[in-house]
């Protein structure tokens, strides 16, 4: 069989693509200074470090000081979903074209589109002088996050509702609320449920990652340890962190995908 040939055009648009991309990537690695020596050289310190971390700090202190930090994280990332989708799920409304009127969806998507423009961590450096080092700048930075992510998704879920139910609504008398009550809603919860387990899967390694900066979570028992040069109970921290992100992301996904296979059943 044989196969036609591209068009000149197309052929031009797909080495320049390629090209710009090589170029943009050499220009990256550049101003990161980051050199072959240093490529070469990185297995060999991941090594070093790995091997300084075994065998790992096992004793009932150190259990005792990070189990209590790996929860700490849990809680954070829990906590930030709940408002996350507390707060995202009516703003979702607000921000659909076919459910919202035309400049409040255009208003509050751009609402979303600033909330996402700060991730966690620069939110937590924001939080910082008003609330202080702890879990609650961290809840705070993790929740602001996810209301602008889960908002943008949840919106998109929306504008993809079959018009179908909507349309049988209101050609029965049925009011603007009918529609969201029995229209909208039924078709859009179990997929919005299942963004909002994902997005606790996130927040979970945002909040190891927000200890770093002192806003609670595992994170800062890691850095301490790492500090003092600790590295047998640093990597104690890290593989209770590992074990708590694969159980959440196991129990999660399973979870999200019974509501899958529920939502595809049920139609």
């Amino acid at each position: 069989m044989n196969i036609p040939d591209q068009p000149i055009n197309q052929k031009i648009f797909k080495y320049t693509i390629t090209f710009m991309i090589v170029l943009a990537s050499v220009w990256s690695a550049a101003g990161l200074e980051i050199t072959m020596d240093r490529i070469l050289d990185a297995p060999r310190q991941i090594a070093f470090l790995i091997g300084a971390m075994f065998p790992l700090d096992m004793s009932q202190e150190a259990f005792e000081r990070i189990i209590p930090k790996v929860f700490e994280s849990l809680f954070i990332a829990w906590a930030g979903t709940v408002i996350g989708a507390v707060f995202s799920f009516p703003v979702s409304f607000l921000a659909a074209h076919n459910v919202a009127i035309g400049f409040v969806s255009r208003i509050t998507k751009q609402i979303l589109n600033a909330i996402r423009a700060f991730p966690e961590l620069i939110l937590a450096f924001v939080f910082l002088p008003i609330t202080g080092l702890g879990p609650f700048t961290g809840t705070l930075a993790v929740g602001i996050h996810s209301i602008g992510t889960l908002g943008k998704l949840s919106s998109e879920v929306i504008e993809g509702i079959d018009e179908g139910p909507l349309e049988a609504i209101k050609s029965s008398g049925g009011s603007k609320i009918n529609e969201l009550t029995f229209g909208v809603i039924p078709q859009v919860m179990p997929t919005i449920t299942s963004y909002w387990l994902y997005r606790f899967e996130i927040n979970l390694r945002a909040s190891a990652v927000l200890g770093v900066v002192g806003a609670g979570g595992v994170g800062q028992e890691l850095i301490n340890q790492l500090r003092f040069r600790d590295f047998p109970r640093a990597g104690t921290v890290l593989v209770c962190t590992i074990v708590l992100v694969l159980a959440a992301d196991t129990i999660s996904a399973a979870i999200r995908n019974r509501i899958i296979k529920g939502k595809i059943a049920k139609n």
